[in-house]
């Protein structure tokens, strides 16, 4: 019976060591970031929807732009649908990422509501309402409804940051000049570690790189003032511009 257990308790041991790496990493950190990509995901569809608007909503001919906080999320889930191939709505809202997904996208409903008048004066063009004020806005929602239990911030090289709100803190500043910001790191792929802020937190950082749409504000020639009165910092396409940060508490 002994020597029978112990053939048993072998062949456990050795079924765990030839499991696939995704499913060894499934729990706790493998659940953390399936949910800490799901938000990045959702905020950055929401924000896109921002910039692909941005015309419209510096037109000064157009009074209402037709960007109702509905509107923009309803955009915003055909664009999380198309990258993921998930309805976030039929992620069970009482799971811990439901939760979450959830929260993140009533601050998208909240921020665009609280921002009708802005964005729908006549006769004024350049409203200041850019993406990354959309995304810093949502992001200041987003903490107040997680109440403690998660944290998101859209931040960069502190080179390239134009707003105090934004400055990395001291690990993320880290994990931008030692990791994403290498040029050996993989294109596209996120770091994540478990840290201790007090309370175990998981942390993940998602880059994100310069497209056609950013250099209007962000590209050559550098030095000259974009439409925001923001110098230009010189990007070229393809370069970090942007980190989306996310911390999951335990």
């Amino acid at each position: 019976m002994i020597l029978k257990l112990r053939h048993l308790l072998l062949a456990l041991t050795l079924a765990a060591l030839l499991l696939p790496p995704a499913v060894a990493a499934l729990a706790p950190e493998g659940e953390d970031a399936a949910i800490a990509q799901s938000l990045a995901q959702m905020l950055r569809s929401a924000r896109t929807v921002i910039s692909e608007s941005q015309a419209k909503i510096d037109d000064p001919a157009l009074g209402d732009k037709g960007l109702s906080g509905e509107v923009v999320l309803d955009l915003a889930v055909q664009k999380y649908k198309t990258a993921t191939g998930v309805d976030p709505l039929s992620i069970n809202s009482q799971s811990r990422q439901g939760k979450l997904l959830r929260e993140l996208m009533d601050s998208i409903v909240e921020v665009m509501d609280e921002n009708q008048t802005q964005i729908n004066t006549p006769g004024t063009g350049f409203k200041g309402f850019i993406p990354a004020v959309f995304a810093r806005l949502v992001d200041e929602s987003f903490a107040r409804r997680a109440q403690g239990e998660a944290d998101i911030k859209v931040t960069a090289p502190l080179n390239l940051v134009r707003n105090r709100k934004a400055r990395p803190d001291a690990w993320e500043a880290d994990v931008i000049a030692t990791k994403l910001l290498q040029p050996d790191w993989p294109h596209g792929q996120p770091f994540s570690a478990m840290v201790t802020e007090g309370r175990p937190a998981f942390r993940i950082m998602v880059p994100e790189y310069y497209g056609e749409s950013c250099l209007a504000c962000h590209g050559t020639p550098k030095g000259a003032m974009d439409k925001t009165g923001y110098p230009k910092e010189g990007g070229n396409l393809g370069d970090l511009g942007a980190v989306i940060s996310i911390t999951l508490y335990r």
